[in-house]
């Protein structure tokens, strides 16, 4: 590609010779080891490192052209200077990769819980009424059938574009976090379709506040088509918000929740069945192929979207009742002796308890709820999980999530401080969360249940007493121990 064609919609701050609209640009990196010979280097600052120390390597490596923020100094190659080289990454490869998103039905979804069970449950229905579906997300990224591997929930701008140029599949169904938008990891897509699960306290420790971090999700709605839909739950508070700004703006909403405002409006719960009644000329039943309260909204964030996409209403009713489920999320197994295993990745106060709540609405005898917290991360939301599970379990184990970088001691005391001020005798501390996990299975009765919540798919990323990698691996362990030889 002629750099005149890759430097489409990009201000550049410094001038540059008319002789370099004709040079040949054969790919782009934003990390110094990607680059080969011909490719342009997007020097981005990030928050342990910085791109533009690494310009030398970059060049050394066959760079044709670097683009960063700093004044141009001195180089080999030509440099263009922007404001912001992350905003610039995505306008970059929406231009090398031709802009594949426009080729796409669009659909992007933000909010703190329920992503990625509604991003699955909208390629279920898409897939199963003829329209095929990438996902992009938590868990994994799928295209054209085919699974990779997923670094983020949403992917750098770079990774992003060359996956929908990859795809072709008809839909793309996109997780997008607060990080993802802050950082721009989307410049360059404009979706047909936005929606806003819920808002709920998570990530203060990068946003500041709940304020800030509403912003932060707010941003992917002014990537919404002029003539594009959003599906909002505005039964959330700051959803709520976000319908009123929007409607303000004039665009397109399709509100949903128990408020009378809703487009579609819910008249009931039957939470026994999970099941929902809309209040609208039929009176439609939805039933959600999920336990628990949040799947109920999350089967009608699918609904609504799949709805908006011209699907028939019989065949969505029809299609979401054969969910097969999402790994990770409220994955249950039962052992010999009747006792129900959980492994949810749960890991905000508001997750936690709708997690714990469903177990008891599903007449769990006793709740034993294992988790524990992540290192170096949002401190500011303990006090209330640990609140919350006092309140529903029966007992619980704060355990090992990831440490990062903060000594294993260290946890244990800060454990021990928490568990004091805010919990109760039903709570212990065991520091190997593979032991928690066989402790609490071993010494629970038929009926009992045992809720693991904050890793759901993850891997571990410290080593155990049990040879096992993730919760499920361990869980089943248990409930199917290895054969004797």
């Amino acid at each position: 590609m002629k750099l005149n064609k890759l430097i489409e919609g990009l201000i550049i701050q410094n001038s540059i010779d008319d002789s370099l609209y004709d040079l040949a640009i054969k790919g782009l990196a934003d990390s110094s080891q990607e680059v080969e010979k011909g490719f342009v280097f997007i020097a981005i600052k990030g928050y342990k490192d910085d791109g533009h120390n690494h310009i030398p390597h970059a060049i050394q490596k066959g760079a044709a052209l670097i683009v960063g923020e700093q004044p141009p100094q001195d180089l080999a190659v030509p440099y263009l200077r922007v404001e912001n080289a992350r905003k610039a990454l995505g306008t970059l490869s929406k231009n090398f990769y031709g802009n594949p998103a426009r080729r796409k039905l669009m659909i992007g979804i933000t909010g703190t819980n329920g992503k990625t069970t509604t991003s699955y449950l909208i390629k279920h229905l898409l897939e199963n009424n003829g329209i095929s579906c990438s996902v992009m997300g938590t868990i994994q990224n799928i295209v054209n059938g085919a699974s990779i591997k997923s670094a983020n929930t949403t992917p750098s701008s770079l990774i992003l574009h060359k996956l929908l140029a990859m795809s072709t599949d008809d839909a793309v169904v996109m997780e997008v976090s607060s990080h993802g938008l802050i950082q721009h990891r989307i410049e360059g897509i404009e979706f047909d379709i936005c929606l806003f699960t819920n808002l709920h306290h998570e990530h203060l420790d990068y946003h500041g506040s709940m304020e800030r971090y509403y912003e932060a999700k707010a941003i992917l709605f002014e990537h919404l088509k002029p003539d594009g839909t959003a599906i909002i739950n505005i039964d959330d508070g700051w959803g709520e918000k976000l319908d009123r700004d929007l409607r303000a703006k004039g665009r397109d909403v399709w509100s949903i929740g128990e408020n009378q405002r809703s487009k579609l409006r819910i008249e009931s719960f039957d939470m026994e069945h999970s099941t929902l009644i809309l209040s609208d000329k039929e009176r439609t039943l939805i039933q959600s192929p999920m336990a628990g309260i949040h799947n109920i909204y999350n089967s009608l964030m699918a609904y609504a979207t799949a709805l908006s996409v011209g699907i028939e209403k019989a065949a969505i009713l029809s299609t979401i009742r054969k969910f097969p489920g999402v790994e990770g999320r409220f994955e249950t197994s039962k052992t010999e002796t009747g006792v129900i295993v959980i492994v949810d990745y749960a890991h905000t106060p508001d997750a936690v308890c709708h997690c714990l709540t469903t177990a008891k609405e599903a007449g769990a005898n006793r709740i034993t709820h294992i988790f524990g917290f992540r290192g170096d991360r949002d401190s500011s939301k303990r006090r209330e999980m640990i609140e919350i599970t006092s309140k529903i379990s029966d007992r619980y184990i704060i355990t090992t999530d990831d440490l990062n970088s903060v000594p294993a001691d260290e946890m244990r005391l800060h454990y021990a401080e928490l568990n004091e001020r805010y919990g109760n005798e039903k709570g212990i501390i065991q520091m190997d969360r593979t032991r928690a996990i066989k402790d609490a299975i071993d010494s629970s009765s038929e009926g009992d249940w045992v809720v693991i919540t904050g890793k759901g798919h993850e891997k571990y990323s410290h080593q155990f007493e049990m040879p096992t990698e993730s919760d499920n691996e361990t869980v089943k362990l248990m409930v199917e121990p290895p054969k004797a030889d």
